[in-house]
């Protein structure tokens, strides 16, 4: 069975900094690309960031390009997802998800497990 769980989630203020960490289990996991969502309240679940099979390779959202980075530590089997200059409106409820594929994916349809989510809050 192949299970995400993700940590690291809090209330930080406008201009602090997280980071969020998923561990996966049951799976080979440096074979498969990653990735970040989130969700806030009443909206839909956008994507944040991926990365593919070996770290090489990364992609973010043009909201949190230069301020969010992804990584991951296959000896681990743990996806990071360090958040900096965080601002209100980053606060959601953000997921992992464990790709179908080795290469990024930025649509949820590209994703085959999810993680239950962290909690992040930003204050003004």
């Amino acid at each position: 069975q192949v299970q995400l769980v993700e940590s690291g989630g809090g209330l930080v203020q406008a201009g602090g900094s997280l980071r969020l960490s998923c561990v996966v289990s049951g799976r080979t996991f440096s074979s498969y690309a990653m990735g970040w969502f989130r969700q806030a309240p009443g909206k839909e679940r956008e994507f944040v960031s991926s990365i593919n099979w070996s770290g090489g390779s990364t992609y973010y959202a043009d909201s949190v390009k230069g301020r969010f980075t992804i990584s991951r530590d296959n000896d681990k089997n743990t996806v990071y997802l360090k958040t900096n200059s965080l601002k209100p409106e980053d606060t959601a409820v953000y997921y992992c998800a464990a790709a179908l594929y080795g290469t990024i994916q930025s649509t949820p349809r590209g994703y085959a497990y999810w993680g239950q989510g962290t909690q992040v809050t930003v204050s003004s």
